[in-house]
């Protein structure tokens, strides 16, 4: 087991960095280092997912940095200043629909800012035996599924969006750092997440935003594009046992093993919300929309999570049900967490 007493988080006012960042500070974890968290705060990073954490850690095992993985001047210094022996990134533009309306932002953020990061850490790490850099990625770079078997992490990259492209080509600066200068690193690539405090543009808190305030649920296409879904603790907990138990170069897939069909996903959250608010199932239904598709759109993934668990002993702890119905009773009780637009860009 790797030992680190200083870790940066990149985006952990986000969505999965903030899941990762109250799994470290909880028991089960065994952390007991210091946690830099470096976000931009841009529209999905929300500092009101940490509230708990800046109150009980704050100014001690965890700092909160306002900072733009772009800016290669702060981040070098933050490095310096902080001591930094672990790298966890998170940091990145993820929606795809606002990759195909704003291209340049996501090549920025996803290639540039992991570039700058790699530099920072080569640059502080020289040779250092106690140092690891670890990239959090996405299925979706694998694009869509050719066959129904799920794809294993020596698969083929083939990206069908500006925003699974510059997921991909960070991937890929990730690994080169690893084979040309020897850089320590270890990667995940996940299926999509879901649960508490997600930035309701994603499927499953924007469904449950428009049931609420009675508004339509958008539907791309005939609806049948399938997923891969994982709860995003369960994901943080994969992360530390790959940080943890890798060996350097590795690379994981971490999934739910939930595949759906969008339209049927929807049920169960129509069935869930008409229950638990208190709605009408038939009201619900009514609401739903099927819109045009969106360009590219794949229509499969899936991923083989095999050599996670064989290797490392990672299993998933939350059923897909159990899972789903936590995520819809927390935006039920917490309607007041954010105000968004409802609209998909």
């Amino acid at each position: 087991m790797r030992v680190f007493s200083t870790i940066l988080v990149t985006g952990g006012a986000g969505f999965i960095g903030s899941s990762f960042i109250r799994f470290l500070l909880s028991k089960e974890s065994g952390f007991s280092g210091q946690i830099i968290n470096i976000d931009c705060i841009t529209y999905a990073g929300n500092l009101r997912n940490l509230v708990a954490i800046q109150k009980q850690y704050g100014g001690n095992r965890y700092h909160f940095i306002k900072a733009d993985i772009c800016d290669a001047i702060e981040v070098s210094n933050i490095f310096l200043k902080y001591k930094i022996d672990a790298v966890v990134h998170f940091a990145a533009e993820t929606h795809v629909d606002r990759s195909i309306a704003n291209p340049e932002m996501f090549a920025k953020t996803n290639v540039l800012g992991t570039f700058i990061l790699l530099e920072a850490a080569r640059k502080n790490w020289q040779g250092r035996d106690n140092f690891l850099f670890h990239h959090v990625s996405t299925d979706e770079v694998y694009g869509s599924l050719a066959s129904y078997l799920p794809v294993k992490e020596s698969a083929a990259y083939s990206p069908r969006s500006p925003y699974s492209a510059s997921k991909a080509s960070s991937n890929h600066f990730v690994m080169a750092y690893y084979h040309t200068y020897g850089l320590p690193v270890t990667m995940t690539i996940s299926s999509n997440n879901y649960g508490p405090y997600q930035y309701p543009e994603k499927f499953i808190p924007l469904m449950v935003k428009n049931m609420l305030e009675g508004r339509a649920l958008p539907v791309y296409g005939d609806g049948r594009n399938i997923r891969d879904w994982i709860y995003v603790d369960d994901h943080s907990r994969a992360i530390w046992a790959v940080i943890n138990g890798a060996k350097e170069g590795e690379v994981y897939n971490v999934g739910g093993d939930n595949e759906l069909e969008n339209i049927v996903l929807l049920t169960m959250l129509i069935e869930i919300v008409s229950k638990e608010a208190g709605i009408e199932k038939s009201e619900l239904q009514s609401q739903v929309r099927f819109i045009k598709d969106r360009p590219g759109h794949d229509r499969h993934y899936a991923i083989d999570c095999t050599k996670i668990k064989d290797d490392l002993g990672w299993k998933q702890k939350c059923s897909f049900e159990q899972g789903l119905k936590q995520t819809v009773c927390w935006y039920i009780k917490n309607k007041f967490w954010t105000t968004v637009p409802s609209k998909l860009n």
